[in-house]
């Protein structure tokens, strides 16, 4: 199933890259082949990746040709290889769990509102291209209203047979037990058998090669070895060269450590992927895939869930892939030509709905607004911009949130009632930090004169200098101008130091050191005056 959904995105994205298209087809082979063997992930699937197409396109015109493209898709790789050794792949570990699955479904969304147009026959949007905005000036909404003046009959019939085996291989008892016989493989064939039925009859229903699967058919073993293309290494002192393998080293790790984190999210068995040597097996595949002529590669969403969908239990099936897409493109390429895109819209179409499942939506809603907000901004940036844009919105959401919350939750304040004025308490959370000095200060800005006032540190594991600074600082000056007695309780040891009024203040210790100067220094004088 991967390798019937990995086949035209392949294609597609090497188009969209202005690319050849065996670029497209190689990155997919030592992404399965050689990431496949090489990662830890159980269910990641790695191959060209649409959130590359803008930065491949645009570097093939700036570099003049795409052999120098490929040196700066081997400097990406080397430098991929790097971050798996320095450990940058941690990072992954703070990207929060709703942004991550509002990520998914998002792409769930645009995956299924992509695969609409090729579902009636109007396909003059390649497969691979999940941008909001297309390059033919269309839009993904634009896109599907255009269809009603480009319907193909012969492609809708062929999306409801192939949707009707796909859902009754889910739902029939004996059906779900032919679990050596994939669903989508069935689907194919039966799409494949129809049409070819459709032009053996002349039938008005029989659709043309324009609605089919389009791969290059060497035709000898010339034009084969032809397809393999080393990078231009006399580039190596072009500083453009450089800049673009360093972006696409950057873009290729993040889209890959978000896809790891949404496939660890996937997974029934909640197995967890070493992220560091996932960016080591990735910067392997891509200075292969680059040393071959390949586009560079990611751990891909599209293909990782419909592993996921088709019951993958280990990385053998992105292994297979791989090995299937070799086999196919230099054995049966003239039969992989008659795959109606329709049939593998079907399967795109559940593949979509799954990951966008309104269930999801409900669960993050009634998790509350902390949690829904930051979920439903990444899934509406993901589905009307990009990846990488709608998860930045949504982590940025995220830590306001987080901030808010420390905010709020950096003391407890409560007051009380006495004679010659009030007490105020102020508790001191676990954890006080600068991002809490705002509010902090705030609060000592509207203590009353005349008050007394209890700071708590008692619960507290660490407190920022500037707390400690400002705490210091009120007691020194607008405590003693406006009468306001404070106590210091439960402050580490470190920074105590008695005064003469009895309560305890916080210092540093090169305050401390300057008090004992002082002390000394008095000490001296009051000897020379005996």
């Amino acid at each position: 199933m991967v390798f019937l959904v990995a086949l035209p995105l392949c294609l597609g994205i090497a188009l969209a890259s202005g690319a050849p298209l065996f670029a497209g087809i190689i990155a997919g082979v030592v992404g399965g082949l050689v990431v496949g063997y090489l990662s830890k992930s159980h269910l990641s699937v790695s191959g060209p990746a649409a959130g590359l197409t803008a930065i491949v396109l645009t570097a093939i015109t700036d570099l003049g040709s795409f052999n120098a493209f490929l040196l700066a898709g081997l400097i990406a790789g080397v430098i991929q290889l790097v971050l798996g050794f320095v450990k940058a792949g941690s990072i992954s570990n703070y990207f929060p769990t709703n942004v991550i699955e509002g990520m998914l479904a998002g792409i769930g969304v645009i995956i299924f509102l992509k695969q609409i147009p090729h579902a009636f026959g109007y396909d003059p949007d390649h497969e691979g291209d999940f941008g909001f905005f297309q390059p033919d000036g269309e839009n993904t909404f634009s896109e599907i209203f255009n269809i009603i003046n480009h319907v193909q009959p012969g492609s809708i019939v062929i999306t409801l047979v192939s949707l009707t085996i796909l859902i009754a291989w889910t739902k029939v008892k004996f059906l779900k037990e032919l679990k050596l016989v994939p669903a989508a493989l069935i689907a194919v064939i039966v799409g494949i058998l129809l049409n070819e039925l459709f032009i053996l009859t002349g039938s008005p229903l029989a659709i043309g090669s324009d609605h089919l699967v389009t791969l290059p058919v060497p035709t000898s073993f010339q034009e084969f070895t032809n397809i393999f293309v080393a990078p231009d290494f006399y580039a190596i002192t072009n500083s453009k060269v450089w800049i673009v393998g360093i972006t696409i080293a950057v873009v290729a790790s993040i889209e890959t450590l978000l896809c790891i984190e949404a496939a660890d999210r996937m997974d029934a068995q909640k197995r967890y992927t070493d992220t560091n040597v996932e960016l080591k097996a990735q910067g392997i595949g891509n200075i292969i895939s680059s040393m071959l002529g390949g586009l560079p590669m990611t751990s891909v969403v599209v293909r990782t869930s419909a592993n996921n969908n088709a019951g993958a239990k280990s990385k053998m099936s992105a292994i297979i892939h791989g090995f299937l897409l070799l086999v196919s493109v230099v054995a049966i390429p003239a039969i992989l030509n008659k795959i109606p895109l329709a049939t593998l819209a079907a399967i795109l179409l559940l593949v979509g709905y799954k990951l966008a499942n309104p269930k999801v939506i409900k669960h993050f809603w009634e998790r509350g607004k902390y949690q829904f907000i930051p979920f439903i901004a990444t899934f509406i940036g993901v589905v009307f911009t990009d990846l990488l844009k709608g998860v930045a919105l949504g982590i940025v959401i995220s830590i306001i949130f987080v901030l808010k919350g420390n905010l709020k939750r950096a003391y407890h304040f409560r007051k009380e009632e006495y004679g010659d004025g009030d007490v105020i308490h102020i508790d001191l959370a676990q954890e006080v930090s600068f991002l809490n000095k705002a509010a902090i200060k705030a609060t000592l800005m509207e203590i009353p004169e005349n008050s007394k006032v209890i700071i708590n540190a008692q619960d507290t594991v660490y407190i920022a200098h500037d707390i400690l600074d400002l705490l210091r600082e009120f007691k020194a000056t607008r405590a003693v101008d406006e009468n306001i007695k404070v106590k210091l309780k439960g402050f580490k040891k470190a920074y105590q130091l008695e005064n003469s009024d009895g309560f305890k203040n916080t210092v540093t210790i090169e305050q401390r050191y300057d008090a004992m100067k002082r002390k000394m220094v008095d000490v001296e004088v009051e000897k020379n005056k005996n």
